[in-house]
């Protein structure tokens, strides 16, 4: 009997190419291949090549590379974006829908409905609007895509096209329309806890807000000069307390929110940074739901 290593192969033998001699793809064992992965040596057929700067890989190689490879990401962790306002561009685009609808079109149901509107039952007896409960909720955000005059639009929505480009393409779309609603969502909260036994507020200030604090921090996270975005602040706030029928609890509860939200964002430590920020928005989502509770239960709803 021949020994084992030279004994004739046969159709049973479980050596690659069995009795050709030849090697079978590792994918595809009926296909027959004398090519060789370069990285890990499995024998590969034309079908499954890759080329690569030598010779061919396998498909496991290639996406286990892939895996390797370090997605590239905003400043601040977001997905990078061709269009780098586009979130910008829609909220501008909703805002005057709303304010064209309102003003022109469905005046005055659509802003009867949707303002941040609110009565205590000490001036009629029962609870209204936002105090009334849940089911008016709805109105905290609601109330942020309404303007008054086109004055109040034009106003808010300049600001809108001057700070969001650059702070959409630094968070990316997701973070910074996070900061943009929990920015317009605190103010109108803040605004109908201290005020929600008798108010009617509206407007996009309270979120515009958030981002001009979001922007400061980002200029202080990127060391950039910190004087032009703090003058426009500064100005803004004098024009809030200076000028009648501005809601200033709104714009200082959006103010506040936005800063918040924006220090959680851009000062997460890059090997914890999905969780800090998951933390930090859920966080800013949950003061905003503490004020409307205390707010209700203190209006009667």
């Amino acid at each position: 009997m021949l020994p084992d290593e030279s004994r004739p192969p046969t159709d049973e033998d479980p050596r690659p190419g069995g009795g050709s001699g030849a090697s079978r793809c590792y994918r595809h064992p009926e296909q027959e291949t004398g090519i060789g992965c370069s990285r890990c040596g499995r024998p590969i057929c034309p079908r499954c090549m890759v080329n690569a700067s030598v010779g061919f890989h396998c498909p496991e190689c290639v996406s286990g590379d892939n895996r390797r490879v370090r997605q590239a990401t905003t400043r601040f962790g977001g997905k990078p974006a061709a269009d780098g306002a586009l979130v910008t561009k829609v909220l501008l685009g909703l805002n005057l829908a709303v304010f064209l609808l309102a003003a022109y079109v469905l005046e005055p149901w659509l802003a009867e409905d949707l303002s941040l509107f609110s009565v205590g039952p000490q001036i009629t007896g029962f609870p209204y609007g936002v105090a009334a409960g849940p089911d008016q909720w709805y109105r905290l955000l609601t109330a942020t895509f309404l303007h008054v005059a086109p004055w109040h639009i034009a106003t808010n929505m300049v600001m809108l096209w001057v700070i969001g480009p650059s702070l959409e393409a630094a968070l990316g779309r997701i973070r910074f329309l996070a900061v943009y609603l929990l920015s317009g969502l605190a103010g109108s909260a803040f605004a109908f806890l201290l005020a929600g036994g008798f108010m009617n507020s509206l407007g996009a200030s309270g979120a515009i807000f958030g981002l001009l604090g979001a922007t400061v921090v980002m200029y202080k996270q990127t060391r950039t000069p910190l004087g032009p975005v703090i003058a426009l602040l500064v100005f803004n706030l004098i024009v809030t307390f200076s000028v009648s029928g501005i809601d200033w609890r709104a714009h200082i509860g959006g103010l506040v929110a936005g800063t918040l939200t924006a220090i959680g964002l851009m000062y997460a430590p890059r090997e914890r940074r999905t969780v800090v920020q998951a933390l930090t928005v859920a966080g800013v989502a949950g003061l905003v739901l503490l004020m409307v509770l205390v707010g209700t239960a203190r209006y009667g709803g």
